[in-house]
């Protein structure tokens, strides 16, 4: 079995949410991701980044703009694949599906953000596809978000619910501590 880290949308436009005053869970994970990297990379694992490209023009996530940079912790290294995605799931007209099958790869450990919505996308869509994913839970932004129904649904929960949804039926959860023993 082959496993690849993907690094999903760890992106300034990101920092600059967290700089900005926005509620998030884990704080740490820039860290865990760098950490995650590090490991990766001393195995001589494949590493894929995913960057989200909107198709806004006045997006600060736009292919270009400062908002659309890598973060400092999660900078691709020459040989590393670098993967744009203009919608939530990184399978979605990306190629991405491909480039894991053409390098052997059939299993995921999956980090970055946003955890309800890219990393939730992506998860579900690689499961899908026949991927077995690993999910460090500790290593995915997590922000609030409106509720249905007025109000806001805090950080903590909201990643909180999305991991026992994921967990549930499409990736096995662990936290990063625990990744260098499953790959």
């Amino acid at each position: 079995m082959t496993t690849a880290l993907l690094v999903i949308d760890m992106q300034m436009g990101m920092a600059h949410r967290t700089a900005q005053g926005r509620p998030r869970a884990n704080p740490q994970a820039e860290s865990h991701v760098a950490n995650l990297l590090a490991l990766f990379r001393a195995k001589g694992l494949p590493v894929v980044h995913v960057l989200h490209d909107d198709p806004d023009p006045a997006s600060p996530f736009r292919r270009g703009a400062e908002g659309a940079e890598p973060m400092p912790c999660a900078q691709p290294q020459e040989g590393e694949a670098v993967v744009w995605k203009s919608t939530s799931s990184a399978f979605a007209g990306t190629g991405l599906d491909a480039l894991l099958r053409r390098r052997g790869i059939d299993r995921l450990v999956l980090v970055g953000a946003v955890a309800a919505f890219c990393v939730t996308s992506t998860t579900r869509a690689g499961s899908d596809l026949g991927f077995q994913i690993i999910l460090p839970g500790d290593a995915l932004i997590g922000f609030d978000i409106p509720a249905h129904d007025g109000g806001r649904i805090d950080a903590d929960t909201v990643l909180r619910v999305t991991l026992s949804l994921l967990g549930a039926d499409f990736a096995q959860l662990v936290s990063t501590d625990q990744v260098a023993a499953l790959i």
